[in-house]
């Protein structure tokens, strides 16, 4: 079944391409088709377009089929084109000519539109409070072990000296940011983009302002043209906030791989977090990690493809914008999953408390040391000379007590200022 079936059928090759993996992503997103239904049938029932009986009996049936959808027992058959049709066609069979009546006032790209926007939402909050998660366990590990010394690397080589409570915070205040773009994208996507039909606009007197609360909008789009140039826009937002995550966690799981390697042996998780190998029995694989930092690395990437989608078409309505669900929606799981395992992992890690014994990070302390003759009164740059020579010589003695008190440093890792920055964030 289509929406659009004229009394002609197209050809199977037509459909197989056409219809691509609709079916499948539209098991994601059939809630969200409900929810927008229900609304715009209240909202034909308001402006006297359907009668009250109708639209209750309409809001019924929807109920009854989000309950299917919620128990999991709801499917869309290769017979039908998509969840669209799948719906109508429920309605259709149970209701009669009332079920036909849905359609009143929209088009097929409307309820896209808004199931997305929807979607988007839902799971925008979903990945923000996820992240959210784990920022909080990120500020407990660095409270935990924020005496515990770690090598300072630059360009992976030894540079000055941090601590596992400066290296988990700042991961946790990294994310921050992230949430910004997330924040940023999710106002994007709360407009109400419903009543747009086919990007024109409709000659029936519907009343936006009303779905758009039904639906709990804070705006709605209200060009009717801007809103059908939406599609892809909010994917596109929320493309580029799952980037930002995905960035900063591929560091920190590139950071683990190193450091749980033994030339680094800086941090181990127990045995049930790590995989062996087939043929040398010593190994502890960091696959957790390895595959975080690959899916990541592959989320950075979206908001390209989406451009390269959307990019250099006209306004209006271009089947080009189908696509954009099929790189969205599996991006979004596997961000979601990449935030779970990391999390559950993270809970597990055990540091070595005493990396700093290995005599090779003396060469740490070459800058505080070199600090300690600049504050007796010696030029910076005479005290940097020194320093360069006693390493070039060999006599070098490392300074090691050391204390860093600005803000956000060593000894003064302001964790509480980065745990209300996070909660300025609604």
């Amino acid at each position: 079944m289509k929406l659009w079936d004229k009394g002609f059928s197209t050809d199977k090759k037509i459909d197989h391409f056409t219809v691509g993996n609709d079916r499948e992503l539209d098991l994601l997103l059939a809630k969200y088709d409900v929810i927008a239904s229900k609304a715009h049938a209240k909202m034909l029932g308001k402006i006297g377009l359907i009668s009250p009986k109708e639209t209750v009996e309409l809001v019924n049936e929807l109920d009854n089929i989000a309950a299917r959808i919620e128990k999991g027992t709801f499917s869309i058959e290769n017979s039908f084109e998509d969840m669209h049709s799948k719906i109508e066609y429920m309605l259709t069979l149970s209701l009669g000519d009332t079920g036909k009546k849905i359609h009143t006032a929209r088009s097929r790209n409307d309820q896209v539109l808004v199931a997305m926007h929807l979607y988007l939402k839902d799971e925008l909050t979903e990945i923000k409070s996820m992240t959210k998660s784990l920022f909080n366990l990120l500020l407990v590990k660095a409270q935990e072990h924020k005496d515990v010394m770690l090598p300072g690397y630059t360009h992976l080589q030894i540079a000055m000296p941090s601590s596992f409570g400066l290296w988990f915070s700042a991961y946790a205040e990294s994310l921050i940011d992230d949430l910004y773009f997330i924040e940023a994208a999710y106002k994007v996507a709360d407009q109400n983009p419903l009543g747009s039909a086919a990007g024109y606009g409709s000659s029936f007197a519907i009343d936006r302002s009303f779905t758009t609360e039904e639906m709990g909008f804070e705006t709605m789009k209200y060009n009717v043209v801007a809103a059908q140039m939406s599609r892809g826009k909010a994917e596109k937002a929320a493309a580029f906030g799952i980037a930002n995550i995905a960035a900063t966690l591929s560091k920190m799981a590139m950071d683990i791989c190193l450091y749980m390697s033994q030339n680094f042996d800086f941090i181990s998780f127990p045995d049930e977090l790590t995989t062996g190998s087939s043929i040398m029995p010593h190994k502890k694989n960091p696959d957790v990690f390895e595959l975080v930092r690959g899916k990541c690395n592959k989320l950075q990437s979206i908001p390209n493809q989406l451009t390269l989608v959307i990019n250099n078409l006209p306004s209006g309505y271009h089947r080009d914008l189908q696509l954009v669900k099929e790189i969205i929606v599996p991006a979004i799981q596997d961000m979601k999953a990449c935030l779970e395992i990391l999390t559950f992992s993270l809970k597990e890690i055990k540091v070595n408390d005493s990396i700093l014994d290995d005599p090779k990070y003396d060469y740490l302390f070459s800058v505080d040391t070199l600090n300690e003759l600049v504050q007796s009164g010696m030029p910076f740059r005479d005290a940097y000379k020194k320093m360069g020579m006693e390493i070039n010589e060999g006599t070098f003695t490392p300074k090691r007590d050391i204390h860093h008190t600005h803000e956000g440093s060593l000894d003064n890792l302001c964790l509480k200022e980065i745990h209300d920055k996070m909660k300025k964030l609604s």
